[in-house]
């Protein structure tokens, strides 16, 4: 049976794969059994659980000013943090997981592939980046840049001139396990479209605003390539 180990597993994303009813084997591991910034708890972890892979959800995400307000913070737990996950990882060959975001590309074109050029917009952006850039250097790694959001749909207000990939959570975490046997970059998402669009799926209510420069206008990944595998 395959034992996948889970980071950060008490965020909000890792909630959803502890509901998942699968084959594989998940060792569960919140902030407080496994430190990313101790070598030392991440090495007893994986001699302890020896898994076959590491799905590394430990870091920080929101609130996105938090990023800007204390870099360190945001340094620490997305790079920093990562950094050290891979350095353990790759001594013992374990396949590493890392979850990052379609952030990291520009933002005005669109339509963008895997093996497109990056260029993150804000801070929150450029710390997936730094994570991805340990990841990049260990050849036994999957990294995902994802597009995802809560279900139900958590605003009252949604960009109607922003386009990305919108997907929930929950179908994120399904498809990620149909593709944790690759290598390499992977986007995942759901079909391009603006916040606005997608949202008013589920709330009629939904109000729509549009973005003066704030927000990227094209964050829309092509999934051409994830479409094939699946």
């Amino acid at each position: 049976m395959v034992k996948i180990l889970v980071t950060g597993s008490d965020s909000r994303f890792g909630k959803i794969f502890k509901k998942l009813n699968t084959k594989h084997k998940f060792i569960f591991r919140n902030k407080k059994e496994l430190n990313i910034l101790s070598a030392t708890s991440i090495k007893k972890n994986l001699k302890k659980f020896k898994p076959n892979y590491v799905l590394h959800l430990a870091g920080l995400s929101r609130p996105m000013e938090v990023h800007e307000k204390n870099i360190s913070k945001s340094i620490n737990l997305n790079i920093v943090g990562t950094a050290n996950v891979v350095n353990e990882v790759s001594k013992l060959g374990i396949k590493m997981i890392y979850l990052s975001s379609s952030y990291v590309y520009q933002g005005t074109k669109g339509n963008y592939k895997e093996t497109d050029p990056v260029k993150p917009w804000n801070n929150y952006s450029w710390s997936k980046l730094g994570g991805e850039c340990s990841v990049q250097m260990y050849k036994n790694s999957l990294i995902i840049r994802v597009c995802m959001t809560e279900k139900p749909f958590i605003h009252k207000k949604a960009y109607a001139n922003v386009k990305l990939n919108f997907i929930f959570q929950e179908d994120a975490a399904k498809l990620i396990l149909k593709i944790i046997d690759k290598k390499g970059v992977i986007n995942l998402g759901g079909p391009s479209q603006t916040i606005y669009n997608f949202a008013k799926k589920y709330n009629k209510k939904i109000k729509k605003i549009y973005s003066k420069g704030e927000f990227p206008k094209r964050i829309d990944m092509n999934l051409s390539k994830i479409k094939k595998i699946i």
